[in-house]
């Protein structure tokens, strides 16, 4: 069999088209399946949920085809598509165009099927084009996985596996926080886990001169005024290096959107530099107990007295809230709501903490939070008291808008996760490339077997795809267009693609993976948070497919 196919871009472009046709079909059976007199019904799409959620994952596998496809193209222009990228390509193509056929994981033990969305074996055969069936067999064949595995090898330690398709600015980006994770970041991540300490401050204090805190906010305010694609650059390499350092922009960036679409002239003008230049660092305060992903049901409530707001009630899994210097806090101002209506957000400033006294505020108090993983800079849960916030720190100014502000962040909290969990996966490859290469069992390195070299070039090869799936959704946020259901896609497949690399890494690392003194079982705790954060991806895939059924949605 031939290991690399004449053509094969016009290939898998011609494979996108069938792959979006069955998409089409998948759409129609599912809007039949959960509407009632036209409509949308909310019931019914509880009782399909299976459908409704893989409806989500179908749409977000072809769009990650649709992605890869546009990769290599641009990579063929410029005269960069490489033999490795070729390789990528045709086994990314041949393994999800196999699961559009047969089955697509959406997590370990629940594989969606054509038949679950109401598809049946027309659609299936229509969809199974000789273009498909070639792109299926040649993609998923031995020697394409090996050739894959070989050329990683040689290039163990590489910045990147796979041109990620970027110009030369964004570019030397990347290779300055490779290196600085590198040297600063990768050899104490682990000991800083295993002792559960805080990220040292001189890090952040590195970190703050690099730029990162204020990487998108713009030059006028003190920030870098970079791309969103130049954010899920930075987050990769930081992440790749730590999930902990990687995640420490994530603050800065939510409460820099907040302020930047949602903020008055002066709150911007007094905040945004403060964040950018990392003298105060920011925390997130959404979520409560019992609430999880419904934030309408909030109940900590606000009330006002003067120029000033009493904050009452109780929050939970709070990142890094004992240092931060300013919360972003949602609340209810309007005790006779019971929805989203009513919620306010706030730039709470407090008085930085540290592990041994957190919250030394009048009026709140709290605790830490133990946890597997992602513990650099802790969780918490914090109780207010009567925790006094000046009126001038409603966002905005104006009562009743938080849900709605809160909502204009979701779309860049989750790009970034999702390059987080791409610098999460890279960081498993690493470790795993590592091991098997110098592991020796049967007078052998373990990289000779096939299962682990195997295993290795899948997670190349999802790496790149979580990157450019990614990456589209960065380039959309940049272009100004709405892109929650792109945001949405990448975040669901990026975090099953980290867990799957720790996975398989930990695995190649056998019984050692499970020692902790081995990296990967801090690597392995670090990705399962992705698939649960910033939208669990049940409610992910819920959000995805209602857009997808929206009336007039492609």
């Amino acid at each position: 069999m031939q290991i690399l196919l004449p053509h094969l871009i016009a290939l898998c472009d011609e494979a996108v088209l069938a792959a979006e046709g069955l998409l089409a079909s998948a759409k129609a059976a599912v809007r039949a399946a959960v509407s009632r007199d036209t409509r949308i019904d909310g019931a019914l799409l509880e009782r399909e949920q299976r459908a409704v959620h893989g409806l989500a994952w179908f749409a977000t596998t072809v769009e990650a085809l649709r992605q890869m496809s546009r990769w290599a193209r641009a990579l063929e222009h410029e005269k960069r598509l490489g033999e490795l990228e070729q390789l990528i390509l045709e086994a990314a193509f041949g393994e999800y165009l196999a699961q559009l056929a047969g089955g697509i994981p959406m997590s370990q033990n629940e594989i969606v099927r054509a038949g679950d969305l109401g598809l049946g074996d027309d659609e299936i055969a229509g969809f199974l084009t000789p273009t498909v069936r070639e792109l299926i067999a040649v993609g998923g064949a031995r020697n394409v996985r090996a050739g894959i595995a070989d050329l990683i090898a040689e290039h163990r330690g590489a910045v990147f596996y796979g041109d990620p398709g970027l110009d030369e600015t964004m570019g030397m980006v990347r290779e300055q926080f490779f290196r600085f994770a590198q040297d600063k970041v990768t050899p104490h991540a682990h000991q800083w886990h295993l002792k559960d300490e805080l990220i040292p401050l001189e890090v952040i204090a590195e970190m703050s001169a690099l730029g990162v805190f204020g990487l998108t906010i713009p030059e006028q305010f003190g920030g870098a005024g970079l791309s969103k694609t130049a954010m899920c650059v930075v987050s990769e390499e930081l992440s790749r290096g730590y999930i902990g350092v990687g995640s420490l922009g994530t603050r800065s960036e939510i409460a820099a959107e907040l302020i930047l679409s949602s903020g008055t002239k002066d709150q911007r003008e007094h905040w945004l530099p403060l964040i950018a230049s990392g003298a105060k660092l920011p925390t997130a305060v959404f979520t409560e107990p019992d609430t999880g992903s419904d934030l309408g049901a909030l109940r900590a409530r606000a009330v006002r007295n003067g120029d000033r707001y009493a904050i009452t009630g109780n929050k939970t899994w709070i990142t890094h809230a004992a240092r931060a210097d300013v919360m972003t806090l949602l609340v209810r101002t309007d005790p006779e709501t019971k929805d989203y209506r009513g919620l306010s957000m706030f730039l709470a400033e407090k008085p930085r903490g540290n592990e041994n006294e957190p919250f030394p505020a009048k009026g709140m108090s709290g605790g830490e939070i133990r946890v597997l993983g992602y513990r650099g800079m802790k969780e918490y849960e914090i109780a207010f008291d009567g925790f006094e916030v000046p009126a001038a720190d409603l966002l905005g100014r104006e009562e009743g808008q938080g849900f709605k502000q809160l909502m204009q962040t979701f779309e860049s909290a989750r790009i970034q996760t999702a390059a987080r969990a791409v610098g999460v996966a890279h960081s498993a490859l690493d470790l795993g490339l590592r091991y098997a290469l110098e592991r020796r069992q049967f007078g052998k390195a373990i990289f000779a077997f096939p299962r682990v070299r195997d295993k290795l070039a899948m997670m190349a090869v999802e790496i790149a795809v979580a990157r450019q799936i990614a990456y589209h959704a960065a380039r959309e946020k940049d272009e100004g267009r709405r892109c929650d259901l792109e945001a949405g896609m990448a975040k669901l497949l990026a975090a099953r693609v980290a867990w799957a690399c720790a996975d398989n890494a930990l695995q190649i690392h056998g019984g050692n993976g499970f020692a902790l003194e081995f990296e990967i079982s801090r690597v392995l705790c670090d990705a399962r948070i992705l698939n649960i954060f910033e939208g669990a991806a049940e409610i992910q895939a819920q959000v995805i497919a209602r857009r997808l059924l929206e009336p007039g949605a492609n």
